[in-house]
């Protein structure tokens, strides 16, 4: 097994503080990342590697680090990444047990950046909120009060405040004007919890609109705490015109640039981000922050969609390379402007693209991730595997490596779930299934699948094959699906559980999400890495 060189805190401290490019990768399963990391640590899970990375480290030499736990995935990992050209790799010392041994801070849940500097904001702007009591009431009073929810529209169908309306992050200030045109209506922001509800209403503040505005206070976490109802199922959202007049578009435009340019946000073109795009010395992520229906209908060759919102609220998710250039495009002046003025307080690299026009936008569809062919494996259809899975004596073990929660809502009759990391000896995984003469890899899509064959091939020594079209052309086929946990041969660490998703979470586990995130701005000051700063 190859080696690979050992970098330590120090290390990696001295590359965040000089602002050089660095990849930390926790590469464990979500829900153990999320119990404790290092602040700048991106989880890219070993199991899933080859269908983000080249999309994630774009750069084949940009500077790698490694870490786990002890249970060896970085050591497989880094493996895999030499597979895939990367030039640059080296393992945590002593991984994350190490960093803590060295004094390194480390953090609970997930985009932690983004939810640090969210409260870093609140910290230094004093940014307006109120409890959701002091909502509640203004709603029941009828006052002149609109409502925008700023988080994906999935999250706000699940559960809302009551007359809400969907307006994800970014399109805040393009929309707000339109929504709330009486300077005297009351406009209140919220989320599940607290970052989009703090960095949307001091958007909103920054960007000069005329209303009052106020963040509620804790979000839906807050609205339930207080004892008040919530919506389910809701559809309202803003109008794809709204905002977009000329009058309303040029004041939030000059608005959004005047933020953007005192925060040191740079400007360039499409041109010259296609150039910055293929250095090979320098880590350039290209992406378009309007909304994931403008992005299918049309797009910029080489720009991911990621709505702006979401790209402040999950930065080191879409951009994991720390120290990298960040180029933003819209078509409207208003959404990218206001991205980059948080990612530059954010300590990010980061430009807008001035001169956009429709006609550079000469692609269509969502977001095709570039990744490597897998290895030849032979196949099977649904068709065939159902038949040999009828026959009393098929000897077939059926493994699903979609994410768990698919697998749950809806798998092939008798499949097996498992982690494709936990496929290595040392795991105990495998044992827990019935005896094999063969094996049928499939997920989802079947973009997983492929790659955990020869894993699979290699551990047991038996044939295996990957199902066609995986367990999406299973039930194209119409054949006939479970569900349930009954066939979990892993555990269900791919996914942490947020304490703000959901209908169902215990007061508890809200209350001390709360706390945690009251207690993150002192946890930066003790790491010292983070370079934030408010304009």
């Amino acid at each position: 097994m190859k080696s690979f060189p050992v970098r330590t805190h120090q290390d990696v401290r001295n590359a965040l503080l000089a602002r050089r490019e660095i990849a930390l990768l926790d590469v464990r399963e979500e829900d153990p990342h999320a119990q404790c990391h290092p602040l700048f640590a991106a989880n890219l899970p070993l199991s899933k590697l080859e269908l983000d990375a080249w999309t994630k480290l774009p750069r084949r030499s940009v500077p790698i680090v490694l870490l786990d736990n002890g249970e060896g995935f970085a050591q497989r990992a880094a493996t895999k990444l030499d597979a895939l050209g990367y030039t640059d790799i080296a393992l945590l010392e002593g991984g994350l047990a190490g960093w803590i041994d060295a004094g390194g801070e480390v953090f609970r849940d997930v985009n932690v950046p983004s939810k640090a500097f969210g409260e870093f904001v609140e910290a230094e702007r004093h940014t307006p909120s109120l409890t959701a009591e002091a909502v509640n009431a203004l709603l029941s009073g009828g006052e002149d009060v609109v409502v925008l929810d700023a988080r994906r529209f999935d999250e706000y169908q699940t559960m809302n405040i009551p007359g809400s309306i969907s307006v994800p992050g970014a399109e805040l200030a393009l929309r707000a004007r339109a929504l709330a045109p009486n300077p005297a209506t009351r406009v209140i922001v919220n989320c599940a919890g607290r970052t989009r509800s703090i960095i949307g209403t001091q958007s909103l503040v920054n960007a000069g609109l005329p209303n009052p505005v106020a963040a509620l206070r804790n979000g839906t976490i807050g609205w339930t705490l207080a004892g008040q109802t919530l919506e389910h199922g809701s559809a309202r959202q803003f109008e794809p015109q709204a905002g977009r007049d000329a009058a309303t578009l040029a004041q939030s435009r000059a608005a959004a640039a005047a933020l953007a340019s005192r925060a040191g946000v740079q400007r360039t073109t499409l041109a010259q981000a296609e150039q910055w795009a293929a250095d090979t010395s320098r880590t350039t992520y290209r992406f378009d922050v309007r909304t994931p229906a403008e992005y299918e209908h049309a797009h910029a060759p080489g720009f991911q969609g990621a709505p702006g919102g979401q790209l402040v609220q999950e930065t080191e998710m879409f951009a994991p390379v720390r120290g990298a250039r960040v180029v933003l495009f819209d078509d409207d002046g208003v959404r990218a402007n206001m991205t980059a003025s948080w990612l530059a307080q954010m300590n990010v690299d980061v430009h807008v693209i001035d001169e956009a026009r429709s006609g550079h936008l000469t692609e269509a569809g969502a977001w095709r991730a570039p990744k490597p062919a897998a290895a030849s494996v032979s196949t099977i259809t649904p068709e065939a595997l159902a038949t040999r899975l009828a026959a009393s004596d098929h000897g077939t073990v059926v493994l699903d490596f979609t994410s768990s929660a698919n697998h749950v809502k809806a798998h092939i009759p008798g499949a097996w779930w498992a982690l494709r990391s936990h496929l290595a000896p040392g795991f105990d995984d495998l044992r827990a299934l019935p005896d094999a003469c063969r094996y049928v890899a499939v997920c989802m899509t079947n973009a997983l699948a492929p790659f955990a064959a020869s894993e699979i091939a290699s551990l047991t020594g038996k044939p295996v094959e990957v199902l066609e079209g995986g367990t999406a052309a299973w039930i194209g086929a119409g054949l006939p699906v479970q569900s349930g946990d009954a066939h979990l041969a892993s555990p269900r660490i791919d996914r942490y559980r947020r304490p703000y998703e959901g209908t169902d979470n215990a007061r508890e586990a809200m209350n001390a999400y709360l706390e945690w995130e009251y207690g993150l701005v002192a946890q930066l000051e003790r790491d010292g890495t983070h370079g934030f700063f408010v304009i």
